[in-house]
């Protein structure tokens, strides 16, 4: 005689606790004013569990009534979009078959009705058609993405000037040229013949992060410069290197000595790339230091360097090289120094520096300086909080301390006799109520200095009163506009939050119109927030956020993201901090960054590579001057400065990305996308989701989500881009016309540098990246320098 089937007591019990869990959180989520869903489906789980375990059939339908209802529910909040829909269904499907299995069924049946194989009716007929039903709305969302847009862009303009400052086959500048396009006018490579690129040469710098004795947190972003036969970039540990640009031989390698830092690990250590300078008119080219390099270091110098040779050019400044903590207040080590390349502008080299965001209110001081190329005299400089005053200070004399500072890329324009600084803010980052008129006026802004006295000639403000770290990342991209009849020189903006200024070059004033929108008020006690925003109408911000973004791996993890949302103070962009925990979107890490965009003169187009990532900033009074709230006591004296602790200041300052309980963004993907613009039109061209999360998910599963990049785009003349910046350790290349990705190659490394192109002695066109990772991101250290061509 068969035994009675057992019913399905275990199955029914993790129902059971799943039920508990969503009808506690749901309950949670609907006091905070947030979606009655989770609550209601908790309860029909707990009704679900309890009939399993007594089983009864019945406990089939009131599934099925869970997974239609969240099916409709679920059409209804984000439609057919692939991954929210995932996120809202994987755990409600996977349960779905499972009680449809045999060994389930057999518990909640009559042993008379039971055939092993037997079709189900009934209930689980129902259930099994309402599975099915979800298995195909998957498979339609799969099939169709919502954020895609397709277009094509206008073809090259034969009438636009072309930079011919710098030979076509070289690459002078951290941009190509002073004009920061990032555009390789080769046309080499073509969307026709780009997958046939291989590896040319491959260099090792033998120059890793993390060695014994050395800090830890390091960023490899430079790009390299290729000045006649040599391709010549510099390492985070402070060495140049130079190599032939055909056979990626080493030709020489220097060492950069630095003073004072001793065990400290500094909040950014790495090196963008190096500056040139050719031999000045009149100069033979190959006398001893007549071309040369410029190199800022981590100890706050600036070195020049013999390009043939590396050899230090004994006559500029002190031995070779500047002091840059000379007449700087707030001397401390690590506190100041320049991460980026020096803009040099025929005989002068103009220099900025970083300075410690977070640190305290008493810092070094954001002041801009030039000094003579040949000799390292100070020429100008240009303190923000005195902006008139730009004669050299008198020894003894100090510039201001904690002005606003320019960390990121200059450009140059030298027909107008103008240099183009992205600023940053007055620290600290998110309490500016102490701070003066110059911060109000020039922090987080773009400004145009005299090259030949350093005095503003004009100054265009991307954020009022920024209390969100939206200092300007970028590098400006200069270049000629055709506006009707008209050619225009422009200056091509972008921000971290989103958006793109195109502005005259000449005044400042927008080329494409900018409105100034209302922003949300109430800021903590003793703060003020701006009563408007500047927006352009080229604009890459994205949409506010609301409950239904709120995304997970599951519908545990997304409930609580829900949640989380809700216990945030979140009032669309520029909400204010709040000791409450304030919802920023997009966050610090930018729309865009320090990578900026690349722009073709000919198609009038920029090629940008937006990313989407919301932060939380939580204030935490502060009781004193000197008490750690936000950092170990216990850290050790070696680590990081006491970043957040704003020391000086009534708050310190908690900041992280918005994640969820499984360290994934709590916000629906996609997160990173590649896009084209017009930059006359203002109009979005197309724009595709970028990157898998091979490299970011536990097991290296290539989902094409869209992830966010850091570093640069290239362009080349030949209708194609390049980027290496994706966290996912890939080199690709896209047809600049649509979009498509052509050509892709695996990194040994994380990729986030700014590809460059050259043309090498064999006549082939090469694009180098560099790919040594980044210590902030966590991608893969290493020291790889790869070149890419053509088969001979």
């Amino acid at each position: 005689m068969a035994s009675t089937p057992r019913p399905p007591v275990f199955t029914g019990s993790v129902v059971l606790l799943a039920g508990i869990v969503l009808l506690g959180g749901g309950a949670w989520l609907a006091v905070l004013g947030g979606s009655w869903y989770y609550a209601v489906v908790g309860a029909a789980l707990l009704i679900t569990g309890a009939l399993l375990v007594r089983g009864q059939a019945a406990a089939l339908a009131v599934y099925a009534a869970v997974v239609g209802g969240t099916l409709a529910w679920s059409l209804w909040e984000v439609g057919l979009d692939w991954w929210p829909l995932a996120a809202r269904g994987d755990v409600l499907f996977v349960l779905g078959l499972w009680l449809l299995t045999p060994w389930v069924r057999r518990g909640l049946a009559r042993e008379d009705d039971w055939r092993r194989g037997s079709r189900p009716r009934g209930p689980a007929a129902l259930l099994a058609v309402l599975l099915a039903a979800f298995a195909l709305v998957a498979a339609g969302s799969a099939l169709h993405d919502p954020h895609d847009l397709a277009g094509n862009a206008p073809p090259p303009l034969t009438r636009t000037q072309v930079d011919r400052s710098v030979p076509e086959g070289e690459w002078h500048a951290w941009g190509r040229t002073n004009a920061g396009r990032r555009y390789s006018p080769l046309p080499g490579l073509t969307p026709q013949n780009v997958t046939g690129l291989e590896v040319a040469w491959h260099y090792r710098t033998a120059d890793l992060r993390g060695r014994p004795g050395e800090p830890v947190e390091t960023t490899y972003e430079v790009t390299p410069l290729k000045i006649g036969h040599r391709l010549v970039l510099c390492t985070p540990q402070q060495s140049v290197i130079a190599l032939d640009a055909t056979t990626g031989a080493a030709l020489w390698r220097r060492q950069l000595p630095i003073a004072g830092l001793g065990r400290l690990a500094l909040q950014h250590q790495t090196c963008r790339g190096l500056s040139y300078r050719p031999a000045p008119d009149g100069s033979p080219a190959d006398a001893f230091c007549a071309a040369r390099l410029f190199m800022p270091t981590i100890d706050g110098r600036v070195h020049a360097l013999d390009l043939a040779t590396g050899r230090a050019c004994e006559g500029f400044g002190s031995g070779g090289s500047i002091d840059l903590w000379d007449r700087m207040p707030e001397r401390r080590p690590g506190a100041y120094y320049s991460t980026s390349p020096v803009a040099v502008a025929g005989d002068r080299i103009v220099v900025g520096g970083t300075v410690l965001d977070n640190v305290s209110v008493h810092e070094a001081s954001g002041v801009i300086r030039a000094f003579d190329a040949e000799t390292g005299a100070l020429l100008w400089n240009w303190d923000p909080a005195r902006p008139d005053d730009t004669a050299p200070l008198a020894p003894g004399e100090t510039y201001t301390p904690s002005s606003p500072n320019s960390w990121s890329v200059a450009s140059v324009d030298e027909a107008l006799g103008l240099v183009y600084l992205p600023m940053g803010n007055q620290p600290p980052d998110q309490w500016g109520a102490e701070r003066g008129p110059a911060a109000e006026r020039f922090a987080s802004s773009v400004v145009a200095l005299e090259l030949a006295t350093g005095r503003v000639r004009w100054v265009f403000q991307t954020v009022h009163h920024d209390l969100w770290d939206y200092d300007v990342p970028s590098q400006p991209s200069l270049l000629e506009l055709q506006v009707g009849n008209r050619t225009v020189p422009a200056l091509v903006q972008p921000t971290k939050q989103g958006e793109i200024f195109v502005l005259d070059r000449r005044s400042g004033l927008p080329l494409l119109p900018v409105t100034q929108q209302p922003a949300p008020q109430g800021a903590a006690p003793g703060e003020r927030t701006a009563a408007t925003q500047p927006v352009s109408a080229l604009s890459l911000a994205p949409p506010p956020l609301g409950e239904h973004d709120m995304w997970g791996a599951t519908m545990f993890d997304q409930l609580a993201c829900r949640i989380a949302f809700r216990r945030l103070r979140y009032e669309g962009r520029f909400t204010p901090p709040s000791t409450q925990g304030t919802l920023v979107h997009p966050g610090n890490f930018g729309v865009f960054n320090w990578g900026s965009v690349a722009v073709d003169p000919l198609r009038q187009i920029a090629f940008t590579t937006p990313t989407y990532l919301a932060f939380v900033s939580r204030l935490v009074p502060r009781p004193d001057d000197r008490a750690l709230v936000v950092q170990d006591e216990h850290r050790p004296h070696d680590s990081l400065p006491a970043l957040n602790e704003n020391f000086g200041a009534p708050y310190a300052v908690q900041l992280s990305a918005f994640t969820s309980p499984l360290g994934i963004p709590c916000q629906a993907p996609p997160w990173g996308y590649v896009a084209a613009v017009d930059l006359v039109s203002g109009q979005r061209i197309w724009q595709h989701r970028n990157g898998t999360v091979r490299d970011l998910a536990p097991l290296p599963l290539p989902f094409r989500m869209g992830v966010p990049s850091l570093g640069g785009p290239l362009l080349t003349g030949g209708g194609l881009a390049f980027l290496s910046g994706t966290l996912d350790d890939y080199v690709r290349a896209y047809d600049v016309s649509t979009g498509a990705e052509l050509w892709r190659a695996r990194l040994p490394a994380g990729g986030q540098a700014t590809p460059m192109s050259y043309e090498g002695a064999d006549g082939r066109q090469y694009v180098v990246v560099v790919a040594g990772g980044h210590g902030s991101l966590g991608t893969r250290a290493g020291d790889h320098v790869i070149a890419y061509a053509l088969p001979r």
